[in-house]
């Protein structure tokens, strides 16, 4: 008993200490405002420690394919451009034309009457609407038509028929 007791002092109060001041009554507004503020601690506390329960819709789906979502796609702002000069055009009129065929038949050709054609080797490349630009640079003339073939060497032939108003003895002399 005396150990228990010799630990536990009891003071008593002093004489001069004043109780303190009792609060006043606050405003009923106040009171309200106070329980709204509470009540959402408590809804935020709730939330957070269980996690807020949403009843959630399940999407149909009408495919049975999965397509990727449609995302941002912001358009090329490039800093430099990847190209530094622009590509020479590999088929001028002059690379277009190679030569004139001078073989007896293609020498035929011009010489009848009414064939109205001249033979020129082009390159493999060129189509039939750039060799008719090229003859119609190159010799002032209008083309009527162009037919091509290639042959077995591997050289493109292209019988260029020109317009009937034209002399074809006098465009072949020209150069």
């Amino acid at each position: 008993f005396f150990f228990l007791s010799s630990r536990i002092t009891v003071m008593a109060p002093k004489k001069g200490a004043e109780k303190a001041p009792a609060k006043k009554e606050a405003p009923k507004a106040d009171s309200k405002a106070k329980g709204k503020v509470v009540e959402k601690a408590k809804a935020a506390k709730k939330a957070s420690t269980k996690g807020v329960q949403k009843t959630k819709t399940k999407k149909i789906r009408t495919s049975v394919h999965f397509h990727r979502p449609k995302t941002l796609r912001l358009p090329r702002d490039p800093k430099y451009p990847r190209k530094s000069v622009p590509s020479k055009i590999k088929l001028d009129h002059f690379a277009t034309i190679k030569y004139p065929l001078t073989t007896e038949s293609a020498m035929k050709k011009i010489e009848e009457d009414n064939s109205n054609t001249l033979v020129f080797i082009v390159d493999v490349r060129a189509n039939k609407r750039q060799i008719k630009e090229a003859v119609a640079k190159l010799y002032d003339v209008k083309a009527a038509r162009v037919n091509t073939l290639i042959r077995p060497d591997g050289k493109k032939k292209a019988y260029v028929k020109l317009t009937p108003d034209l002399d074809i003895l006098d465009v072949a002399d020209r150069k």
